[in-house]
């Protein structure tokens, strides 16, 4: 097995039970409190992370033989984040979906996602090894190890923004300890050393919007 296979898949699951176990102590005025991210209450952010079951069904239809375009979660965030990218064109979107999906979405439902839905889903999923490649709309074609990390960064740097709103313990280590890694490795290597030891005063943070 490769690094992608157990650690990802079981921190992500952990990730989403945290989500489900803060949620279930929320009162209504927990789910209507601000978050840091501007215009964004506690329900539009648990709306937004949830996961859809049908997202990870739909990954053994989507199996493509062959080498994938992107097989790693920074590929993905890096090419997302470029200039003129979908984290820039489509935010306004994205932030129109949460508020939609909170509005229609009673957070019994939002925490069924997190609790229920999505851990079965993703234990549907066992078979599909993380080196499987499966065809993706934007990028041609991506691995399977590649989306869950991408889906466990998610999850994790959310969840900061959840605790910065409402309090409650950090996430777990391993998580922030992966999440770190990745969002390094999207920098560029030279451009992050420097500014890391010091040698630059580039601006090289954030890596993704």
């Amino acid at each position: 097995m490769s690094r992608q296979t157990d650690p990802v898949r079981a921190l992500l699951a952990e990730a989403w039970a945290s989500w489900a176990e803060r949620g279930a102590a929320l009162d209504a005025e927990g789910w209507s409190r601000p978050t840091r991210l501007p215009g964004w209450t506690v329900r539009e952010l648990y709306a937004h992370v949830a996961p859809v079951p049908e997202m990870f069904t739909g990954l053994r239809a989507a199996v493509l033989d062959g080498p994938a375009a992107v097989t790693g979660g920074a590929g993905i965030l890096r090419a997302y984040n470029r200039p003129g990218g979908i984290a820039h064109t489509a935010a306004d979107q994205v932030a129109e979906v949460a508020k939609q999906t909170a509005e229609t979405a009673e957070p019994a439902v939002l925490l069924a996602r997190f609790g229920v839905e999505g851990p079965a889903a993703l234990a549907g999923l066992a078979d599909l090894s993380p080196e499987a490649v499966v065809a993706h709309p934007l990028l041609g074609s991506v691995t399977v190890g590649a989306l869950g990390e991408v889906a466990l960064m998610e999850a994790t740097v959310h969840l900061l923004d959840l605790i910065a709103a409402i309090g409650g313990p950090p996430p777990a280590a391993a998580a922030l300890d992966f999440t770190r890694a990745l969002l390094a490795e999207v920098a560029d290597p030279v451009a992050f050393i420097e500014a890391a030891t010091g040698r630059s005063a580039a601006p090289v943070l954030p890596v993704i919007r």
